[in-house]
């Protein structure tokens, strides 16, 4: 009878004990946009989740400095470089196979350390008003030509626009890098805080063109209205300024909760929250059948460069480029 009973028992308390289990998130990724994903992971599995938001590169550098000591059991980053750091420094463990091999290998870590979650495409956002589709430059580089003085908007500061300068620099060379960086400079363009604030900038026809992410354009169109003089353009398949860089995750070494952590990798893979980064972040999803927002090209179309996205750590070497030529 008694033991009947505390089999009666383990049954009964083991959906509680379940419901217990809290893990805890770095989100490099902001409240607004990812924050209903983690509700809906707790709907789902009655995983709880403990989040702390910031910026990507603050949470690493965090999460370098706590080593084994750290609390947190996930790591959602808004980009791979961050990933690629904490991957080489020993910090994540492997995903398993079934997870990594969701998504297309150019958006995995090659050591199975770190998984991509959505797509972001660099583009040349442009004031439909002031500039041509035809004008624009097949090239990143070609909008170091004079006729571009005073008409650029840039965000030096920007995470996404850093990493698209480490990208040039692994597939052109530091000096090539250095020159384009130089010969935008040279063109006086104006200089803001974020990507937002470029395509708020260019509908107001205070620039021509801006560099930035993709998703941006749909957000102010969904904010502003259609109306909005304003739209993307994506350079040839394979140059630089073709970049797509991806938001991903990766499961602390230390983490004692690996099994629900790897449930929360697996949860933001799956359809429902591939299909919330399409419609709502405007992102690519990276899980196959799940279709992008109607109006962007396919990945495939977008070419992004033959590239390890892992590479992208090199964050110190392009403060240092950054610094030396004046752009920041």
């Amino acid at each position: 009878m008694k033991t009947l009973l505390s089999l009666l028992l383990v049954v009964l308390l083991a959906p509680a004990a379940q419901a217990a289990e809290t893990l805890t998130i770095y989100s490099g990724r902001n409240e607004r946009l990812v924050g209903p994903l983690y509700k809906a992971f707790t709907e789902k599995t009655g995983i709880q989740v403990k989040v702390r938001y910031g910026e990507t590169p603050q949470l690493a550098a965090t999460l370098q400095e706590e080593g084994a000591r750290t609390p947190a059991d996930v790591f959602i980053a808004q980009d791979a470089g961050a990933l690629g750091a904490l991957a080489r420094a020993g910090h994540l463990q492997p995903l398993q196979k079934e997870l990594l091999e969701k998504v297309d290998a150019r958006f995995r870590s090659p050591d199975g350390l770190w998984v991509g979650l959505s797509g972001r495409a660099r583009v040349v956002a442009y004031n439909t008003n002031k500039v041509k589709p035809e004008q624009l430059p097949k090239s990143i580089l070609g909008f170091n030509d004079p006729s571009w003085k005073g008409r650029i908007g840039w965000a030096p500061t920007n995470a996404s626009f850093q990493a698209f300068v480490t990208a040039m620099r692994l597939l052109k060379g530091d000096a090539a890098a250095k020159q384009w960086l130089e010969g935008i400079k040279a063109l006086a363009p104006r200089t803001y805080k974020n990507n937002a604030a470029i395509i708020e900038a260019l509908a107001r026809g205070e620039i021509d063109v801006g560099f930035v992410n993709h998703y941006y354009l749909y957000a102010a169109k969904k904010d502003k209205g259609e109306a909005l003089p304003v739209a993307n353009h994506f350079v040839a398949a394979g140059d630089p300024g073709a970049l797509v860089n991806v938001a991903g995750a990766g499961v602390l070494k230390s983490s004692k909760k690996a099994d629900a952590a790897r449930k929360l990798v697996a949860f933001l893979l799956d359809t429902e929250a591939q299909r919330h980064f399409a419609k709502e972040t405007y992102e690519y999803p990276l899980l196959p059948g799940v279709e992008a927002a109607p109006a962007l090209p396919s990945l495939s179309q977008v070419g992004s460069p033959d590239l390890d996205l892992s590479k992208l750590e090199d964050l110190r070497g392009t403060l240092k480029l950054l610094q030396e030529t004046g752009t920041l």
